[in-house]
């Protein structure tokens, strides 16, 4: 028991660069608190406690404001950071080395007792602020859900969710979120800036259109080479077509390249 502790501990100090201390973290950060009272929970729950489980989970949710059922399955080195209003169904389960930031709910979207209704989280997924998983599908190893994102669909391992209803951006190797490093790199609150689809999307669009300008330059140029009389050329347009005018840089950095 006290081994996992001190591993909750150490991964605290680990993500969280506002930790300055053993003692701040035991004292001053109820997403441990949440952890703790909740395998007590789950045990009542697992021995035929119920009412016992749900008691404590009850008391753990008025103490820390993060709600987890006794029946949820939590792994270890799980941080939930800040996590005012987390909400846990029944039958989720989170993986080893998870991240849970404020406002998330793990929900279910069906009435059946006895199914598998809240989702699976793999190993190292970051779940950001206000993010909703609703269904009993399972979110791949290495994911990463965005801020406020709603999932309702399986995310691949790697993947990164963001949007309403959450879109899926495949990981760049297929394998994880950071499987060219030796060791993962934790990116907080799950977002980067190559994570927004709507700026890549952007930014394929600028890159085409630039390229297409420089290609119609370079037509134009060999019109130009190839007219042999005035005539010809009187049939040119203005300059304006002759010169790429097409400031790709300047749309990119509106974008946020």
């Amino acid at each position: 028991m006290f081994s996992r502790l001190r591993s909750d501990i150490q991964c605290v100090l680990d993500r969280d660069p506002a930790a300055r201390s053993v003692w701040e973290v035991v004292t001053c950060y109820p997403g441990l608190h949440a952890l703790v009272l909740h395998r007590r929970a789950h045990w009542f729950w697992n021995h035929g406690f119920k009412w016992l489980g749900r008691f404590v989970s009850h008391v753990a949710r008025w103490l820390t404001g993060i709600e987890i059922h006794p029946g949820a399955k939590i792994g270890e080195k799980v941080f939930f950071d800040h996590a005012m209003g987390v909400v846990v169904g029944e039958t989720a389960e989170i993986g080893d080395g998870c991240t849970i930031y404020q406002g998330v709910t793990l929900g279910g979207t069906s009435l059946y007792k006895g199914t598998k209704r809240h989702p699976t989280l793999g190993k190292n997924v970051v779940v950001s602020a206000g993010a909703k998983v609703l269904g009993g599908f399972e979110v791949g190893d290495g994911a990463k859900i965005g801020s406020n994102a709603v999932v309702i669909k399986p995310v691949p391992a790697g993947a990164t969710a963001v949007g309403i209803p959450a879109r899926i951006i495949p990981s760049k190797t297929g394998e994880s979120a950071d499987a060219a490093t030796l060791e993962p790199k934790f990116t907080a609150y799950g977002i980067t800036q190559e994570d927004d689809p709507v700026s890549q999307a952007l930014r394929s669009l600028v890159t085409s259109a630039s390229g297409q300008e420089h290609q119609i330059a370079l037509l134009w140029q060999a019109i130009e080479k190839l007219s042999t009389s005035r005539a010809a050329m009187d049939c040119v347009p203005g300059d304006a077509a002759r010169k790429e005018e097409f400031e790709a840089e300047k749309l990119n950095q509106l974008i946020g390249k």
